[in-house]
């Protein structure tokens, strides 16, 4: 993991010789990559691109800041992942029993799943492809709600073991969903 991105979750300069910090990090670092299981799940589809939607069949994402984000795309890439839920248990341990901690594991946690993203864009570039930037339902005029139909599109559920709440929430918590658009054909 990226310790120059931990600290900026954590608010401190990545230039910070605090030796107890650094250690905790790298503590939190080691038991995250020891418990998490990440999962991943993408598909590619062919869409239309509207001035403020994102259509995909018969379903549409409404968002001007996405449709300009995509403009263009005749195919977009939309993907689910998630660490796992030894993740969560971890957190409200340490919550619980060490505050501190729990801050520093929250931040690598978070590096952790941008680090999963990445990954899985770079196999889509690997592939060949062209990628915007990632999207995700939440992000200014994208709905949360439109995660709904994330979920129902991928079978995020079934497939991996994403679940959502009543208010759209992600569990595991550390987990992500995203529309990508592909530039190329």
């Amino acid at each position: 993991m990226n310790r120059a991105e931990i600290l900026r979750y954590l608010r401190t300069s990545s230039k910070t010789e605090d030796e107890r910090l650094l250690s905790l990090i790298d503590e939190c670092c080691e038991e995250v990559n020891a418990c998490v299981k990440p999962k991943t799940l993408h598909r590619i589809f062919d869409c239309e691109v509207t001035a403020d939607s994102l259509i995909i069949g018969d379903i549409v994402f409404k968002s001007k800041r996405l449709a300009d984000t995509i403009k263009g795309c005749r195919r977009v890439c939309i993907f689910g992942a998630t660490l796992g839920t030894e993740c969560d248990r971890l957190l409200r341990t340490y919550s619980a029993t060490d505050i501190t901690r729990s801050i520093v594991l929250q931040a690598c946690l978070a590096s952790k799943i941008e680090e999963v993203c990445d990954h899985l864009e770079d196999v889509l570039i690997a592939d060949g492809m062209s990628l915007r930037q990632r999207y995700s339902p939440g992000y200014f005029d994208l709905d949360i709600e439109e995660n709904r139909k994330v979920f129902e599109m991928l079978e995020l559920t079934k497939r991996i073991g994403l679940t959502l709440t009543d208010t759209c929430q992600m569990v595991p918590t550390k987990s992500v969903t995203a529309i990508i658009g592909i530039e190329n054909d």
